[in-house]
């Protein structure tokens, strides 16, 4: 069986019976959503889900600035919504190399 990054899971049929309670009784934890007892999505609350995404962000802005930093001597100015589109933009490769 594949591997549960979280404590509590449903199947997707019980899922499609009460969404609600299940999002309700999750609290602030994931909820893996199993189908024929394999993984095949996680039922993650908006604030873990937002704060995920901060974390790739700045993860992808640690990397831009890694990057420019072996480059100096050709550095530009650039200002922060460049960077952050840049970095966005990478985030966003990298997930749809995950999923194929």
């Amino acid at each position: 069986m594949d591997t549960l990054l979280a404590e509590a899971s449903i199947g997707i049929t019980e899922l499609k019976k009460n969404p609600s309670a299940v999002i309700r009784n999750a609290g602030d934890a994931p909820v893996v959503i199993l189908h024929h007892n394999r993984p095949t999505a996680y039922l993650v609350p908006v604030r873990r889900y937002e704060a995920m995404m901060d974390v790739l962000d700045d993860l992808a802005l640690a990397e831009i600035v890694k990057e420019r930093l072996n480059h100096l001597d050709d550095a530009e100015e650039v200002s922060i919504e460049e960077l952050e589109s840049v970095a966005r933009a990478r985030i966003s490769t990298q997930v749809s190399a995950r999923r194929t």
